[in-house]
């Protein structure tokens, strides 16, 4: 026995691993695998991980980040599904798993089951309320949709826009089944929601999301929860026109008015312009009508009145009569009134005296009376001038320069403080000398031979002379 085991070749573990994984993918390189989902997670990394299981056996899947962004269908727990892709193994925790390139419903059966089970589970988020619904607008200036402009919806929409009232129409192209369709489809409502908001393309009053018809498969995009959240964010009302009008999808109860068909949708989207026309003509009609029947009710109505009224110049006759009566009686009083004063102002005329209207005796008294105000201003003045005078001749008396001219001097500093005793003076300071006729010298004292007096320096030194007359000479 231990002959026989020691003669086994010996394998690494990482040999064996490998072995096995080129045994399992050479075998099964790339195959189609139909299972119910099991356990489905999806870490934040984005990568899905999941099982395929069926009653007897459970087979590990993986759909790594860029493929599950593209599957054609949500993954699940409990739904039957059909994948595509390559078994291979992991050697990390020694098994093998699929990794999976699509995915799509095993069957209709399958499909239906997962379309009402997200039905109920989006209706109880209020998703599908009625009280929810916006009112489409009358007439909306700007119409956007969301289609594939490849087909024939597009064309439908436009031909039957056209038809019944031209619309300015923005189209925002996606996919409408497939791959990334349902992705599409929501960013393309959330970017007409968006626009308007830093200029450039005007934001629409209406959107409608159309697709022709096919299978539940065909339109499973517009199943998709995202595509549903989408349309019942949408601050714009939208119309879903998805399919033929037996196809129902989810949007179509999540959307603000359903369609049965895209050409059903336009028809919603806009009123008739003729129909319009022909309407506004028929109320201007009418108008037009009533106005003339009002005014000609009143017109008679008037004319009714004006029977029972008496004729204005009935009216002011008695008016006109009494003003010419008054009119009269002024004249007349007016002349008595004149004539009556008249003869009170001769009256007072005659009871003056002929002197108090002779004027000549006041004439000569004024004039007599302007000579004497002549006379006392005359004195007065050569008064307040002889005052004057003898103020005049005091203060030129009192005034410094007659002290300077009587021979005199006015001792000061550089700075112009006046000199009255000895201890004012310090050594070497230089002093101003004014002198009579405006005339300056300017002095140095010099230093003391023997000490400090308070009444007598020593020694003056002149060192410059100033003087405002030429003829002014040095002092020593």
């Amino acid at each position: 026995m231990e002959d026989e085991t020691s003669n086994l070749k010996e394998f690494t573990v990482s040999e064996i691993s490998g072995a096995v994984k080129r045994q399992i993918e050479d075998q099964f390189g790339y195959v189609r695998v139909r299972g119910e989902l099991g356990r489905v997670a999806r870490p934040a990394s984005g990568h899905l991980y999941f099982d395929l299981k069926d009653e007897k056996a459970v087979l590990a899947a993986v759909c790594w980040k860029a493929v599950a962004a593209r599957l054609g269908v949500e993954p699940e727990q409990g739904l039957e599904v059909i994948c595509t892709g390559n078994l291979t193994t992991f050697p990390g925790q020694s098994r093998y798993q699929l990794v999976v390139q699509t995915m799509e419903p095993a069957g209709e059966g399958a499909l239906m089951a997962l379309l009402e089970a997200r039905r109920k589970a989006l209706a109880a988020e209020g998703l599908f309320d009625a009280a929810a619904k916006k009112p489409l607008p009358y007439l909306p200036e700007v119409i956007g949709v969301v289609t594939s402009p490849s087909g024939a919806v597009i064309r439908d929409i436009l031909h039957r826009l056209a038809d019944r009232f031209p619309r300015r129409v923005l189209v925002w192209p996606v996919r409408v089944q497939g791959e990334g369709a349902a992705a599409e489809v929501s960013a393309a409502i959330a970017g007409f929601n968006a626009l308007g908001q830093a200029g450039g393309l005007p934001r629409p009053d209406l959107l409608i999301v159309a697709r022709g018809g096919g299978s539940v498969e065909d339109l499973w995009a517009f199943n998709e929860e995202n595509v549903v959240r989408a349309v019942a964010a949408s601050d714009i009302p939208v119309i879903s026109a998805i399919g033929h009008e037996t196809d129902t999808t989810l949007i179509d109860f999540a959307a603000d008015q359903r369609a049965p068909t895209p050409t059903a949708a336009a028809e919603m989207a806009v009123p008739v312009r003729a129909d319009l026309q022909a309407h506004v003509m028929t109320l201007e009609r009418r108008l037009l009508q009533a106005m003339t029947r009002r005014i000609t009710e009143n017109r008679a109505r008037i004319d009714g009145l004006a029977r029972g009224l008496p004729r204005p110049l009935d009216i002011l006759a008695g008016a006109h009569q009494t003003l010419d009566l008054y009119s009269e009686r002024l004249t007349r009083n007016l002349d008595r009134y004149l004539r009556d004063q008249q003869a009170v102002l001769a009256s007072f005329k005659a009871r003056l005296s002929p002197r108090l209207l002779d004027p000549t005796p006041w004439l000569r008294q004024s004039a007599e009376l302007d000579r004497r105000l002549h006379r006392a201003v005359a004195v007065a003045m050569a008064r307040f001038r002889q005052s004057l005078d003898a103020l005049g001749r005091q203060l030129r008396l009192l005034s410094h320069e007659e002290i300077l001219a009587r021979g005199f001097a006015l001792v000061t500093t550089t700075d112009g403080q006046l000199l009255r005793r000895p201890d004012q003076v310090q050594s070497g300071e230089r002093l101003t000398v004014h002198l009579a006729g405006d005339s300056k010298i300017a002095v140095d004292v010099a230093a003391r031979d023997r000490g400090p007096s308070p009444r007598e320096i020593t020694k003056i030194k002149v060192t410059k002379s100033k003087s405002s007359n030429d003829d002014q000479g040095d002092l020593f």
